[in-house]
């Protein structure tokens, strides 16, 4: 067992659900480049995706990830 209770919020935190937007977006983008035969646009929806893989990074170390500070009194606030 572990020694204590897992995050009640699933993963729903603003650092979970930016990233997951900021990623897809640029999956979209690259994926129109391409089926567009864009190059420059499939290629900047592959830099917008990495920017969202550490624009979650830094909001996680900021605390707004799981079990981070802005998350968990976020929590406290709403009763969860």
């Amino acid at each position: 067992m572990p020694p204590s209770a897992a995050p009640t919020n699933h993963g729903h935190t603003t650092a979970a659900w930016t990233t997951t937007i900021v990623v897809l977006l640029g999956a979209v983008l690259a994926a129109v480049g391409m089926v567009a035969a864009l190059t420059w646009l499939a290629w900047a929806g592959g830099a917008v995706a990495l920017l969202g893989l550490v624009l979650g990074k830094v909001l996680q170390v900021l605390g707004y990830g799981q079990g981070g500070a802005q998350t968990l009194a976020r929590q406290a606030a709403s009763g969860h």
